[in-house]
């Protein structure tokens, strides 16, 4: 199959649709990576729709804890079905173009639903913060209004900051190659091929990431600083082991999910290839929302508990049926 290519020095042609490289260095491998990234997808989606049910229908988690859970899990889904299904279809197809309209149209969903995953898993953190350094004042706090309101607040605060972000990428003009080393269009991938000065793009895209990535991770590790000399001055092994076990799985998610996102966007370009953007943005776009759910699940004993009593009631309506 062949594919339109403008080339560099061809600065009269205008760039009408993108082709992404994605894995085309291992053309032997194309299956191979089709039936991974299908199983992961099959994984995020059950793992994550089983974490939603267990929370909608056990009343033992309708706490603000777990209702900030069950939006993160959908969170998940809508997050990774912005860019795996499009991986699927071009290791699939093998077609891997894209028009402009298209890659500014996931570029804007892949930026909002970034944004909404790190103001919610701050927002998680300070819910655990209030319950263990403020456990008296917890459900004063913590109040269904007070929780919608952070939820809402998480999903909607990115909009109008990523609608502005997204136009200003696709003002740039685009004359060089159309040739996106990258699996899905990402920013730094897609301002390699502006022509002209993107100083301006650069700059806002840093500032974006401070906004919406640092400073949700510098209150993440505020609050886990508060929490973990809180843990520490309890008086027994036991109260310390359980509340670091209603932590320790949150805190996990949130080293793989910062820590692969700000290497990747804050590490000088000539230091790591293009193969190594591509692995750490593996690692937020689809390994942690495919560990999320064992995370949870495993590490926290009342999904762990609520899951098997959920097991429990299907194979038990199962055997009465046979």
């Amino acid at each position: 199959m062949e594919y339109t290519d403008n080339k560099p020095e061809d600065n009269a042609t205008t760039v009408t649709q993108f082709l992404f490289l994605g894995f085309s260095e291992l053309p032997k491998v194309q299956g191979f990576l089709f039936g991974m990234f299908s199983l992961m997808y099959v994984i995020i989606l059950i793992g994550n729709s089983f974490i939603i049910v267990i929370v909608l229908i056990d009343s033992s988690l309708k706490k603000p804890m777990y209702f900030f859970l069950a939006n993160f899990s959908f969170l998940e889904i809508c997050y990774v079905s912005v860019t795996l299904p499009r991986i699927l279809y071009n290791l699939w197809t093998q077609d891997r173009r894209i028009c402009l309209l298209a890659c500014g149209l996931q570029l804007f969903f892949f930026l909002i639903l970034a944004a909404t995953e790190c103001f919610l898993l701050a927002v998680m953190s300070y819910d655990r913060y209030v319950a263990i350094c403020n456990p008296l004042h917890y459900a004063i706090v913590m109040n269904p209004t007070k929780c919608t309101q952070m939820a809402i607040g998480s999903w909607l605060s990115g909009i109008p900051v990523q609608i502005g972000q997204t136009c200003q990428v696709f003002s740039l003009h685009f004359c060089r190659s159309n040739r996106i080393d990258h699996f899905f269009c990402d920013i730094p991938a897609i301002l390699k091929l502006a022509c002209g000065d993107t100083s301006m793009t650069e700059f806002s895209v840093y500032l974006a990431v401070v906004g919406f990535v640092v400073f949700p991770f510098m209150l993440i590790l505020a609050s886990y600083s508060k929490i973990i000399a809180t843990i520490l001055k309890l008086p027994t092994a036991t109260g310390r082991a359980k509340a670091f076990s209603t932590c320790s799985s949150h805190l996990v998610v949130v080293v793989l999910f910062f820590g692969s996102g700000i290497v990747n966007y804050f590490w000088p370009k000539s230091i790591h290839s293009p193969v190594t953007d591509k692995i750490l943005s593996l690692f937020y776009t689809v390994v942690t929302p495919m560990f999320n759910p064992l995370i949870y699940s495993l590490r926290n004993k009342d999904v762990a508990a609520a899951l098997r009593r959920v097991l429990l009631k299907i194979s038990s309506h199962s055997f009465m049926y046979k």
